[in-house]
């Protein structure tokens, strides 16, 4: 019978590489300006914090990225993936929907990513001392 799973430290990469990718290009380096369109349409929060709000988010995504790597109590890490993305999907479908090019497709590539984010945290914890 063949292995065909993917090392732990390859798929950990996989999913710090989305959590670097949407904290320090969308969000620090603003490279998606539409998240920014996203934030500023939530009634009264949006247009005075929005992007100060991002620029924090972004600072945390980065920091789940490392998280991530680091192969540090990774079921807690895999915990905070979830709360956070599922508040921000959530956040994002009651305020902006209009402005989310494909909600639906966003709940699907989401919920595949934790899919991963769990598969990696279940591997990283069970190769653990």
């Amino acid at each position: 019978m063949y292995d065909l799973i993917p090392p732990d430290w390859l798929i950990r990469g996989a999913v710090a590489a989305v959590w670097l990718y949407e904290g320090l290009w969308c969000k620090l380096m603003r490279g998606e300006p539409r998240e920014f369109e996203v934030v500023r349409a939530v009634p009264r929060f949006g247009p005075r914090f929005g992007a100060p709000f991002l620029m924090i988010l972004g600072v945390a995504e980065v920091a789940i990225a490392i998280w991530v790597l680091s192969g540090f109590e990774p079921v807690y890490c895999a915990i905070v993936q979830t709360v956070l993305l599922v508040a921000l999907n959530i956040n994002g479908l009651i305020w902006s929907r209009h402005i989310i090019h494909d909600p639906r497709g966003m709940v699907i590539k989401n919920f595949a990513f934790l899919v991963l984010a769990w598969v990696a945290a279940s591997l990283t914890a069970g190769s653990a001392p």
